[in-house]
């Protein structure tokens, strides 16, 4: 697979099975070539001419080098006809045919030779089962959709060839353009991670935004989006929400961090911004692809109407922006240029009777101040302004301070004017002043993302071989789920774990015991129970002299409740003080596509009631593991609130990475709880485990 240049800006395109024949995807695709700016030929075994173009047999009869292939045939020619191409020297090839893996069967069969046969030429292969490529700067539009995109600066992909029609015919309207578009179909070959680093360098493409249903391999998405986003926005909406991986888990975590919770933490990750919506996805198009990126947070308000005026600052506040504090000068200059009655602390309210010159007045004020990044203006229509007016004095002010603006011009068809001239501009203009602000929001949102610098995750010295040992006896047993037996993972890797060990006996447990200052805890160990305090399998605060009893007692308790079970024999183990403490949660999930997922929050017996977790994709750095402590609701109990003895926060962001490592090391590991660990003043210690093993893979 070679770059992409030659799949958008070819210049020379064959349609494999075009024909005349009406109504038909290869005629469609043959028409909507009529305005690019190559050469189109036609390739049909059946054909001598196609709408007044001569048409050959197969692409080996083609006089001339070919660019790019659009394969419209039946599903059972495609990967001949592909393969035609790569011995052909075509490079770059579009299967708009369905009939792939989609449809499962013979399908899914197809498709995987299609991917062999790519493999073996080297070709950049969009599809199957998609709606084609265009590109409007050489007037391509090799798709069989309607309408062909109007010239722009946005580059566009999505899994689905109907989102692509219907954006096409409402951003024409709206007079939003772009430069590519690509309908990536079952994405067989070339998927979103190819075309984000494709268009990440490319000089002609200001903005990324993606319409995705799934992520190929969500590792190396990660990787090219954020070097891409440095200088680049992605904006993506991902459809397709489930429950389906958290109904599929065993665990805590597993139960938490589900697909929906991957994709969250995944695109966070590669600094891509996530819209919830069409709107929201063009919304922040519009404000990238125009707009400077504002150097601060802080927003300055200027309108002629307190209510919306109001509603703007109540945005603010929702937002990641701030209002900004004006300064002295300014506010100087605002008192004396604007009415007594008006407002010239932020919001600046200019009274429903300003004029233009009023404004002006006001938007030259905030402007100049440097402790303005930004501004909105909103506006609501009166006698004594005209919109295109306004409009034509924000592009002048916004073009001379060279900081973003965005309005909120409202009404109806008084707008239309001012729309279009600010539109042109490259600012966007809103109804509501939401809107308008959210825009803000997302330029200073990239700010951060684009200043972000990505640090590797550490390496920790640990003892794999130890790791190894507890996993392969995991395997000689046929344990696929472990608890307390595997607390030497733990300690393998550098997590601190109470003192204590399995035993037996109970000679074996008393002399355990005896060892361990204090009363202390034993535990049924058998990877059939997981849930030992279900069954009483838990005994807490046992004295030395009871616990040849207590040993006795939970074999009992084990074998009445699940006679076939495996037992493994007790744990004796030194007793925690969990009040010295919080409780948290430290886990791992392991996602389809993006790979573990590490999860931290509060813990113990709560973890699924309050659900106070957050989630990253591992590996996981020492910056984003202690994101993930500060990201929780109870992070303030960890930090001393209310009296509190602050946590060792130092320790739970070590052991974050310690068991991102852990996962990362041994991919065998699906699932894994350490539940609670105990965060204290002087460090942390896990109390349980809870894992499950492929063993099969190790």
């Amino acid at each position: 697979m070679g770059p992409l240049t030659g799949l958008f800006r070819p210049a020379r395109i064959a349609v494999v099975g075009a024909t005349d024949r009406e109504g038909s995807v290869g005629r469609a695709i043959l028409e909507n070539l009529e305005p690019f700016d190559g050469d189109v030929v036609a390739v049909n075994p059946g054909r001598e001419e196609v709408l007044g173009r001569p048409c050959y047999p197969d692409l080996a009869s083609v006089p001339d080098p070919v660019d790019l292939a659009v394969v419209v045939v039946p599903p059972q020619v495609v990967v001949e006809v592909v393969r035609d191409a790569g011995e052909a020297g075509v490079e770059n090839v579009v299967v708009i045919t369905a009939g792939f893996g989609e449809t499962g069967g013979d399908g899914a069969k197809r498709e995987h030779e299609l991917v062999d046969v790519a493999e073996q030429y080297g070709l950049n292969l969009v599809g199957p089962n998609c709606l084609g490529v265009m590109n409007s700067q050489v007037g391509m539009n090799a798709t069989f959709g309607p309408d062909m995109a109007l010239p722009g600066n946005i580059s566009l992909m999505s899994q689905s060839g109907a989102f692509i029609t219907a954006v096409l015919d409402w951003a024409n309207d709206q007079d939003i353009g772009f430069k590519d578009v690509v309908s990536l179909g079952n994405k067989a070959v070339l998927d979103e991670t190819d075309f984000v680093r494709s268009w990440g360098d490319d000089p002609d493409t200001d903005v990324v935004l993606g319409y995705l249903e799934s992520i190929r391999d969500g590792r190396e998405f990660i990787e090219v989006a954020r070097e891409t986003t440095q200088d680049t926005p992605v904006v993506v909406v991902k459809s397709g929400r489930t429950d389906a991986g958290a109904k599929a888990a065993s665990s805590h975590t597993g139960a938490i961090a589900g697909s929906e919770a991957a994709y969250e933490a995944g695109l966070e990750q590669a600094g891509v911004l996530r819209a919830e919506s069409v709107q929201q996805l063009f919304d922040a198009a519009r404000v990238l692809s125009g707009q400077p990126v504002p150097e601060s947070d802080s927003v300055a308000v200027v309108t002629n109407a307190g209510g919306p005026g109001v509603m703007a600052t109540d945005a603010i506040g929702d937002s990641s922006l701030s209002l900004a504090s004006f300064s002295e000068e300014t506010l100087s200059r605002l008192k004396t240029e604007l009415p007594a009655e008006a407002n010239v602390y932020n919001p600046v309210d200019a009274i429903g009777d300003a004029d233009i010159g009023r404004f002006e007045s006001a938007i030259d004020a905030v402007l100049s101040d440097e402790n303005v990044s930004a501004v909105v203006v909103v506006s609501a229509p009166t006698a004594v302004l005209d919109y295109a007016d306004l409009a034509e004095l924000v592009i002048e002010q916004q073009a001379e301070h060279g900081k973003p603006v965005v309005t909120c011009f409202m009404g109806g068809d008084r707008t239309a004017e001012a729309a279009d001239l600010l539109r042109e501009a490259g600012i966007p203009n809103y109804f509501d002043p939401g809107r308008a602000v959210d825009s803000v929001d997302t330029l200073a949102r990239y700010r951060r993302i684009s200043q972000t610098t990505y640090e590797p995750a550490a390496r920790f010295d640990v003892d794999r071989d130890a790791a190894r040992e507890v996993l392969e006896g995991a395997k000689e047993r046929g344990d696929h789920r472990l608890g307390v037996e595997a607390m030497g993972l733990l300690d393998a890797y550098g997590i601190p774990t109470p003192a204590g060990e399995i035993v037996d006996s109970p000679d074996e447990a008393v002399s355990v015991a005896a060892d361990i200052e204090g009363p202390v805890v034993m535990k049924i160990v058998s990877p059939d129970i997981l849930h030992k305090s279900d069954i009483g399998g838990v005994k807490v605060g046992v004295e030395t002299d009871d616990v040849a009893d207590s040993f006795e007692d939970l074999i009992t308790r084990a074998r009445n409740y699940q006679p076939d079970a495996t037992i493994l024999g007790v744990q004796v183990q030194e007793m925690v003080d969990l009040d010295a403490g919080t409780e948290t949660i430290v886990g791992v999930n392991r996602d389809p596509q993006f790979g573990p997922l590490v999860l931290f929050g509060l813990g113990g017996i709560f973890v699924e009631v309050l659900e106070d977790t957050t989630v990253r994709v591992a590996p996981v750095s020492e910056s984003e593991a202690r994101a993930m402590v500060d990201d929780i609701q109870a992070a303030p109990l960890l930090r001393g609130a209310r009296g509190r003895t602050p946590a060792d926060v130092d320790a739970v962001v070590e052991t974050i990475q310690r068991l991102s490592q852990l996962v990362t090391d041994f991919p065998q590991i699906l699932e894994l709880d350490v539940n609670p660990l105990v965060a204290g003043p002087d460090g942390v210690c896990a109390i349980d485990v809870r894992l499950t093993v492929d063993t099969e893979e190790l």
